[in-house]
Parts: C-alpha cells; sequence; structure tokens
C-alpha cells in the first residue's frame, strides 16, 4: 500500500471541477464536480440528526434506488437544510442540469451541500454552476485539489489524500477528498466525505465495507458535540483497475477494506486537526478495555469534554477532567486501576498509576503537551480491546468564528 500524489481524481476514470458561483462567499470558488466516465457502484453513511438536510434526503434515494452513480455536485455556503420542498425540488434541478450538460441519467447524479442551515440556494447561479463545472472538468491532480478546496467553508486548509494497492494482480488506486471543521461530532460522520475507487468490487461488499469502516473513523471524531443536519460520506467504484470483482469476503476484500479504513482515517484526523480555530490535534486511546464499546465509549466521552479540550489549549496537564470524563461515560470500570500517559513529538509521560498522581514535573507535560499533536493514553486494565478518537483543543477563536457564522 502506497500514498502517491493527489486526491478524487487519482483512480482511473475519474474527474474533477470546481467554480466560482458566488453562493456565499465572494472570494473563493464554492462548487465542485467529481464524474466518472464509467458508470460506478455507490455506498453512502449519512447523518443521524433526525433534521436531515435535502440533499441527504435525495443521496439516500439515489444511493438506494439508482442502478448506478455517476457525478457528484457539491456547493458550500448554504446547506440547503431546513429549506422544505423548494429545496427538494432545487436538489432535482440540479441534478436535471448535470444529466442534461454529462449526458448520464440525473437519477446517477448525487448532491452536496454545506453551510448557513435556513437560506435558499440561488438555483439559477447553481444549474450555471453546473454547466461550468461539465465543460471545465479534468482528470489532472489540480483539478482535484481544486475541488476539494472548493468544498471548504471554515476549514482552513484542503483535505485530499491517494493510495494504490495491489488487488488480484492489479493496481487499484484509492482517492479521498472532505470537508469538516465545524459542527463536528461523531454520530456518523460529521462532514462532507468522498472517496473514489477504480476497483471493481459489488455493490453488497462496498455498501458493508463502509458502513463498517465509519465506524473506526469518522465516528470518532468530535470537535464541538454538534452532529450536522448535512452529513455524508460516499465511496463511489468504477471497477476501470480490471481486477476480478470482489464479490466475497476474500483476501482481495480484506485489502480493499485495509486501504479504504487508511484513507477514511487520514481524512477524520484530518477533520479533528482543523477544527474551528484549534491550535492541536487532541488524539485519546483507551486501551486494556473489556470490550471494544467500553473503549469506544470512554475514548469519545475523553475527547468530547470541553474542559479538556480547554486544558489541552492551555498545555495543561488537568488530569482529573480526563477522568471526570471517563466517569461519566456510561461505561463501567474501576478508577483504581487506571494509568494515565500524555504523548506527543516532544516525549512520553505517566501521569496517573492506579488511579493516583504520580510523581511527574508540571513543566515537562506542559512541554509535551504544546506540540501541534497530543494523546492522551489510558490503560484501565480490563482486558485486550482498544479504541480511538480524534477531537482538537477549544479556544477563543471557535467562539469568535461562531458567533457570527451566519453573517
Amino acid at each position: 500500500m502506497k500514498i502517491i500524489e493527489g486526491g478524487i481524481t487519482a483512480p482511473k476514470g475519474f474527474a474533477a471541477a470546481s467554480w466560482a458561483a458566488a453562493i456565499k462567499y465572494q472570494d473563493r470558488e464554492d462548487m465542485a464536480l467529481i464524474y466518472s466516465e464509467a458508470p460506478c457502484v455507490a455506498a453512502g453513511t449519512f447523518t443521524t440528526n433526525v433534521v436531515k438536510a435535502a440533499p441527504v434526503k435525495w443521496d439516500q434515494k439515489i444511493v438506494r434506488e439508482s442502478p448506478f452513480v455517476q457525478a457528484v455536485v457539491v456547493n458550500s455556503g448554504i446547506a440547503n437544510a431546513c429549506t422544505g420542498e423548494e429545496g427538494m425540488a432545487y436538489c432535482e434541478r440540479t441534478a436535471k442540469k448535470a444529466g442534461e450538460v454529462l449526458k448520464i441519467p440525473a437519477k446517477s447524479v448525487l448532491i452536496g451541500s454545506t453551510g448557513v442551515i435556513g437560506m435558499q440556494l440561488p438555483i439559477e447561479r447553481i444549474e450555471k454552476g453546473v454547466e461550468r463545472l461539465a465543460a471545465s472538468r479534468s482528470a489532472s491532480i489540480e483539478a482535484g485539489t481544486k475541488a476539494a478546496q472548493a468544498i471548504m467553508t471554515t476549514d482552513t486548509v484542503k483535505k485530499e489524500i491517494a493510495l494504490e494497492v495491489e488487488i488480484g494482480g492489479r493496481t487499484v488506486t484509492f482517492g479521498g477528498m472532505c470537508k469538516g471543521s465545524g459542527m463536528i461530532h461523531p454520530n456518523m460522520c460529521t462532514m462532507l466525505g468522498y472517496v473514489t475507487t477504480d476497483a471493481a468490487i459489488s455493490k453488497e461488499l462496498l455498501v458493508k465495507a463502509l458502513q463498517a469502516d465509519v465506524q473506526d473513523t469518522y465516528n470518532m471524531v468530535s470537535v464541538d458535540g454538534d452532529t450536522s443536519t448535512n452529513d455524508t460520506v460516499l465511496l463511489l467504484a468504477n471497477g476501470m483497475a480490471k481486477n476480478p470483482e470482489i464479490t466475497e469476503e476474500s483476501g482481495d476484500y480484506q485489502l480493499f477494506c485495509q486501504a479504504l479504513n487508511q484513507v477514511n482515517t487520514y481524512l477524520a484526523k484530518a477533520i479533528a486537526g482543523d477544527g474551528e480555530g484549534c491550535t492541536a490535534l487532541f488524539e485519546v486511546k483507551i486501551i486494556g478495555a473489556k470490550t471494544k464499546a467500553q473503549a469506544v465509549a470512554l475514548s469519545k466521552a475523553v475527547v468530547s469534554s470541553t474542559l479538556t479540550k480547554a486544558a489541552i489549549f492551555g498545555h495543561d496537564a488537568n488530569w482529573g477532567r480526563i477522568l471526570c470524563a471517563m466517569g461519566y461515560s456510561g461505561a463501567d470500570f474501576d478508577p483504581e486501576r487506571v494509568d494515565l500517559f500524555f504523548e506527543s513529538k516532544a516525549g512520553r509521560l505517566q501521569i496517573l498509576k492506579d488511579g493516583v498522581a504520580c510523581g511527574y514535573s508540571e513543566e515537562e507535560a506542559t512541554r509535551i503537551l504544546s506540540e501541534p499533536e497530543v494523546t492522551a493514553l489510558a490503560d484501565i486494565k480490563m482486558g485486550e480491546e482498544s479504541a480511538t478518537a480524534w477531537g482538537c483543543d477549544l479556544t477563543y477563536e471557535y467562539v469568535k468564528i461562531n458567533a457570527d457564522y451566519r453573517s
């Protein structure tokens, strides 16, 4: 398995484009297209929020009912959420326009939107943007990168990855891009994410692979405890690598899942590390758990703790907040057996042993916690299971960004 240059356009047959439609932002491109020259099998996972944006409802239906997918149109700036029948009609109009200019069925077009909730899309600008996207689509690395930039809202950096893996004697390529910085909480999948691959795989196994993988990747991310109305992850496979089609849970399927996990893990961590206003990626590892569910609950509680996130911002080894968060997680454990460590590129330091503070140096702890990526590792000594969650610190800038987000 090898990381290569590029993103969404890296797999064979995929192209992308971006365009400035002035939907909300006046200083950047704000629409993106993903297009496959061959029909794709598709899988998707979507927000668990009861309030679902129109594009989520549209995509759920297309992924479930359409025989194939061939394009995705995404806009940033306006979420098309809480927009009623008009918002759903705009999804249909966007898909119809894309189908018309790309010469594919409208029901093979998926839609993505991100931004302010409650505003209607400027549909004429969207339709004009679709025409421009179709005309300028390209399989170049640059086109994929610009598409990744076009879907950003409060993100500060683009998020993309590409890798190659040998499956069935053929080189299979994966590409991915995502956006996410705020309204991020682990409850499937808290952002927009798109993964392409030229692998040949059945839809049944594609769906199974994605649904399993989100549990250990996107579902383990939290920035601010808010699950979005628009959360979507889509996985498209066009089969152009010409590997023997994966139709059973064989060694080839396991390789496919490993590659997918590497892509999704990278994107999930990229979201956590770019949380609104953050200065550090905060990773929480729970080891020695009796069950996976126990480890997941504990790690999510700590990474989501507002007080713990504030302590990470202050480079303060306030371990009491971590133990407190573990205690209200709902998972049963013995606090008097917990060992806790802080880790970063600056070193590793044990903070607790059997639930009691060690004689550690506060200065050393602060030095370790001053790195841009820090880890809290807790061993609860009950078994062999583990889980890792990702988040970020909580800063003054987060409040500033969200106090006037609509304006």
